[in-house]
């Protein structure tokens, strides 16, 4: 299963990584990027692990950080469309495909 990201959602996850370089430590930021990882390889391998949510997609909630990994499983892929900071509004990146 391969996993790919839209666009914006690789720039979700280095505006959130730049955050917590800017605002914490490279150390907190470099977890961060660990945890997303984490999560994508998850997703790999339990494809209907994440809530449903509306459009197809589902989302999976990060440990640690307060972020939801937004995807759609595809029939060969896992598509990351949005990483959302959860006190974000609702509808943040739900146009994405």
């Amino acid at each position: 299963m391969r996993l790919t990201l839209h666009p914006d959602a690789e720039r979700d996850v280095a505006e959130a990584a730049a955050f917590y370089e800017r605002e914490g430590a490279p150390a907190v930021a470099a977890r961060f990027l660990k945890e997303f990882r984490r999560v994508g390889a998850l997703l790999q391998m339990q494809p209907e692990i994440g809530t449903p949510r509306g459009g197809g997609r589902r989302g999976f909630t990060m440990h640690v950080f307060p972020y939801t990994v937004v995807y759609r499983h595809l029939p060969n892929e896992i598509r990351i469309t949005v990483v959302k900071h959860d006190r974000r509004r609702p509808g943040f990146g739900s146009r994405r495909v």
